[in-house]
């Protein structure tokens, strides 16, 4: 006996239409109607959990006949199983229930029930048992499946009134309704936000295709290679605009990739940091070989840690993210953590630079900062600057200018700080400390009165005059140590003069302009770093 008994009505859709591979060719031919009969089980019951007619008795109801077939020595899934299935069915009676979520990881709790299982039996099936394969492929299913959700996020509320992305989420953006009304520039920085932890999903499944033994290693790479391709997409367009979805082109080049060997964990690291488009790829540009790669690793870290802490995301998710970075530097569990503890081996880099990093992020994670005296100013900078230039110098291959690293980190976060004030004023955000600012009369507590305040322009005059002794300072010391190993800082050093000068130049005074390095200043630091 099948589910066509118990079923809502003719499948919504057939293996040819998902988003993603469902039983190709790429499965071996014995194990095709195993996986399409897994398929069309579930097809059944998630079209009976999205009927948009059925009430929650009746899907619940329905369900409960489904699962009963499972109980059958002779049912649908007989020959292939039923664990995965009864943990699908169990998502699929939330659905019929639950319309909303409280937080992300209510949301992670569903898709481990909702597509993990689909993983894990293809797994099964192939008779691939190694932990790190599950782990990825949970990954990657959680990640496809956060993908539908927000490409089908105007849909699904239509049809259904459900919503997947967590309720406090969207309050950033003004609530549910100013979520989906057509013009909403604040509903971009949520969803992206969200697709930022869409891609770390991805990075946990990157190493999937290289684990596997069996063919299946080719269907992962191919839906993995979606899974980005999706993900880009959905970055690029708005979904509550309009429709974005994968197209046959995306298809074919997927499927093309096959000729190619997957993605190592460096390549995957590569294109983040090459995704990010920083001016400190110029610096980074100068290494070559292992160095460079380390320092990629060290980047996207900072990058990965950084995008937490300024997502649109509530205060409590930002902090349980940061924690699970921790874990990660005990524990590598995806392709930026991996390469992150290779270049900690590889080039000595202490751990607990990394941390002071995730420390400052943890600061930058707070509503409405404030930084109430200098000392917490200077142990700020230390975190989040001052680690990256004590790592940056071990792996430049002088470790000794451990000194020089700390002290330039601490000058470019100035730099960083005095660039930034109006755009870090518009999170809410003040990083010019309260101490120095009730000594230029500035006592305001609001955000706007302080960046507008008389006083707040000579508060930055004097940042400004220390991030300029700091250059003096890095000017001096770097006699003192090898200038070849050093010259990404170099480099680095250039581009943020160029910055620095421009905002010496326009004063500090209210209304103020962000500076930007020229397209011939970026040509010039790419000539730097090409230069012997």
């Amino acid at each position: 006996m099948d589910g066509t008994a118990v079923a809502a009505g003719p499948p919504t859709r057939d293996e040819n239409s998902e988003n993603f591979p469902v039983a190709s060719r790429l499965i071996p031919a014995a194990l095709r109607p195993k996986v399409l009969a897994f398929y069309r089980f579930v097809r059944t019951a998630d079209d009976i959990a999205d009927h948009a007619t059925l009430n929650s008795t009746e899907k619940l109801a329905r369900l409960e006949a489904m699962e009963a077939l499972l109980d059958d020595p002779g049912g649908p899934l007989a020959e292939v199983g039923t664990e995965e299935a009864r943990l699908l069915l169990s998502a699929f009676r939330q659905d019929a229930v639950r319309a909303r979520y409280p937080d992300w990881a209510a949301l992670e709790d569903y898709c481990a029930r909702s597509a993990d299982p689909v993983g894990r039996m293809l797994l099964r099936l192939h008779g691939e048992d190694d932990a790190q394969a599950r782990h990825a492929s949970d990954g990657l299913c959680t990640a496809l499946q956060i993908l539908n959700h927000l490409q089908d996020l105007v849909p699904d509320r239509d049809a259904m009134d459900r919503i997947y992305l967590p309720v406090p989420w969207m309050a950033l953006a003004g609530g549910e309704d100013a979520f989906f009304a057509r013009e909403n520039p604040a509903r971009r920085a949520v969803l992206d936000a969200a697709l930022d932890r869409v891609e770390a999903l991805l990075e946990q499944a990157a190493p999937l295709p290289r684990l596997l033994r069996s063919r299946l290693r080719f269907q992962a790479a191919v839906t993995l290679d979606l899974g980005w391709r999706l993900l880009a997409k959905l970055r690029a367009d708005d979904p509550v605009a309009g429709r974005v979805a994968l197209g046959k082109a995306d298809f074919g080049k997927a499927f093309a990739r096959l000729a190619l060997p997957p993605p190592s964990d460096a390549a995957v690291v590569r294109a983040r940091v090459a995704r990010a488009k920083s001016s400190f790829a110029r610096g980074m540009a100068v290494l070559k070989g292992e160095r460079r790669r380390a320092l990629f690793a060290v980047y996207g870290f900072c990058r990965a840690v950084d995008d937490i802490a300024d997502g649109a995301m509530p205060e409590a998710e930002k902090r349980r993210f940061l924690a699970a970075w921790r874990s990660k530097l005990d524990q590598p569990d995806c392709a930026l953590s991996a390469e992150l503890a290779w270049a900690r081996r590889e080039f000595s880099l202490p751990l607990a630079e990394c941390e002071a990093m995730i420390a400052g992020m943890e600061t930058d994670a707070t509503p409405a900062l404030r930084l109430r005296t200098e000392t917490a100013l200077d142990e700020y900078c230390r975190r989040v600057a001052g680690s990256v230039g004590a790592m940056a110098v071990r792996i430049f291959g002088a470790p000794g200018a451990q000194g020089f690293g700390l002290a330039l980190g601490r000058t470019f976060q100035l730099v960083n700080i005095l660039r930034d004030v109006d755009e870090d004023a518009a999170i809410d955000r003040v990083y010019v400390p309260a101490d120095l600012l009730a000594r230029h009369g500035v006592t305001a507590t609001a955000v706007a009165e302080i960046v507008a305040h008389p006083g707040f322009a000579r508060c930055c005059e004097e940042l400004a005059h220390r991030a300029a002794a700091g250059f003096a300072r890095a000017d001096q010391e770097l006699r003192e140590h090898d200038p070849a190993a050093l010259k990404p800082a170099r480099v680095m050093m250039w581009g943020y003069r160029q910055i620095f000068d421009r905002m010496q130049a326009q004063g500090f005074g209210h209304p103020r302009t962000r500076p930007r390095l020229t397209r011939g200043e970026k040509l010039r630091m790419a000539l730097l770093a090409m230069k012997p």
